[in-house]
């Protein structure tokens, strides 16, 4: 039975956790699946952005913890491979999020661009409960997106939270009703897809590599990189629209 399935559509493609009966728990197969999605969306012209989300009333309940250790000495392999590929991933990433989202269920959102929960939502860092530690650079990200004191709580009490609370923090973009996530990360999609998309991927990047710098140093590379944006063919398109009152047409655009 298909595990992770892959629509692509309007340019979105949308990977859904496939494995209700076992609450989307990850394999090793699905992370490889997961990391070869990524890696192909990342060089395909055709995809503009990318959805995580998955079946029934759960998002992701975490690893299989059976397969992990049925895997033995074989090391992280697929979820180390899967983690490089979506923390590099340089177009939009959404995730869509219903019911559960444990251990790598939430580490994995530290890495996604924008994530809508449902109300129904709760999420768990349980690593320290069972004896681990925090995977998915969540002791880097999780601390630089909320704080020392609230990462430590929420790391080291493991005790999960709800959707409102997730909100609060600044983890996830918004809360609505369990039966609108779907439409409403799927719509949030298609408009960053129908954008110019080396600006968005500029964008994300100037988002992701500025921590640490002197804002002297970011301010200079801003001005650099805009003025360089102003001769590019998609500024040239969006300008060019704006003076003859059209919509933008960037969809030619690689």
């Amino acid at each position: 039975m298909m595990s992770v399935s892959k629509n692509l559509e309007d340019r979105v493609l949308t990977l859904t956790l496939a494995r209700p009966e076992k609450r989307n728990a990850l394999t090793r197969a699905m992370y490889q699946t997961l990391a070869d999605a990524l890696k192909g969306a990342a060089s395909d012209a055709g995809v503009r952005a990318v959805v995580i989300t998955g079946t029934g009333d759960c998002f992701c309940s975490g690893n299989d913890i059976g397969d992990f250790i049925a895997a033995g000495e074989a090391g992280p392999g697929p979820a180390l491979e899967f983690l490089h590929a979506i923390a590099a991933f340089p177009k939009p990433l959404l995730a869509a999020v219903r019911g559960p989202a444990v251990g790598i269920g939430t580490t994995l959102l530290l890495h996604c661009d924008l994530v809508y929960a449902g109300e129904g939502a709760r999420f768990q860092l349980p690593f320290v409960n069972l004896g681990l530690v925090p995977e998915g650079g969540s002791s880097l990200l999780l601390p630089a997106m909320v704080g020392h004191a609230r990462a430590a709580e929420l790391l080291m009490l493991g005790e999960p939270f709800d959707a409102g609370t997730a909100r609060e923090l600044g983890l996830i973009n918004g809360v609505l009703a369990d039966d609108a996530v779907e439409a409403r990360v799927q719509d949030q999609a298609r408009k960053l897809a129908a954008k110019p998309p080396a600006a968005l991927a500029q964008a994300k990047a100037m988002l992701k590599s500025q921590a640490g710098k002197p804002v002297a140093q970011v301010l200079d590379e801003e001005v650099a990189a805009f003025r360089e944006r102003l001769t590019s063919p998609e500024a040239h398109e969006a300008l060019m629209a704006f003076q003859q009152k059209r919509a933008p047409d960037f969809s030619a655009f690689e």
